[in-house]
């Protein structure tokens, strides 16, 4: 007796991951729409045209998928952040680049992302309670990271640990607070929206260069 071998493991695993990005995409489109605690999965699964039995070999119900989306909008974000702020100097000028490239970046992530921006921040205090969970936890752990590159700068000696982490989540929520002010702006129809862009990007700045300020007087 013969049989057809199956396509090899690594195509599998392909094709699944493919699935499960096409769950994922077509939610955050229905997204745009609804919030998450209205969202059945069987718009999702007919949306990609799969068996609402698929959907469950990818994801455990429409939370499990919602705290996935948190971790692929996050995950890179807070990454290239951080990597700004260990790859710049703790001085004057360093914290001018500083400022500069993470107001670029976070807003070029907006530009790029706005379904996933909008799925966060309309989440953040959503009715699903794993998601805002997962939110949270993501947003901690990026105050960790952010504290870890402050404690190794010059001028953070004699600082606790409490009082950088407490700095750390200060400039956590202030850049939370500007992807906001973004997405805003980049709903207007131009040319307001790049007049609303402008605005909040020197608005952001000056914030952050006055927390820098109270950061290098803190200790006196």
């Amino acid at each position: 007796m013969s049989h057809t071998p199956g396509p090899p493991a690594g195509i599998r695993r392909a094709q699944k991951q493919k699935t499960r990005q096409a769950l994922l995409d077509a939610a955050l489109s229905l997204l745009e729409h609804q919030s998450l605690s209205s969202l059945g999965l069987r718009e999702v699964t007919r949306a990609v045209g799969v068996a609402p039995a698929a959907f469950y070999r990818h994801f455990k119900d429409t939370a499990d998928l919602g705290v996935a989306l948190v971790e692929e909008t996050l995950d890179g974000l807070h990454g290239m952040i951080v990597t700004i702020l260990a790859e710049t100097a703790d001085t004057e000028q360093g914290d001018a680049e500083r400022i500069d490239r993470t107001i670029d970046l976070i807003a070029r992530h907006v530009r790029e992302y706005p379904a996933h921006v909008r799925f966060i921040i309309r989440e953040r205090h959503g009715g699903v309670r794993p998601v805002r969970e997962a939110i949270g936890a993501q947003l901690r752990r990026f105050a960790e990271e952010v504290a870890a590159v402050f404690a190794r700068d010059p001028g953070s000696r004699g600082w606790t640990p409490e009082d950088l982490l407490m700095l750390a989540g200060i400039y956590v929520d202030h850049m939370v607070m500007t992807v906001s002010g973004f997405l805003e702006a980049d709903e207007q129809e131009e040319p307001a929206a790049a007049r609303a862009r402008q605005r909040v990007a020197s608005l952001a700045r000056r914030q952050l260069r006055l927390i820098g300020l109270g950061r290098r007087h803190w200790l006196d």
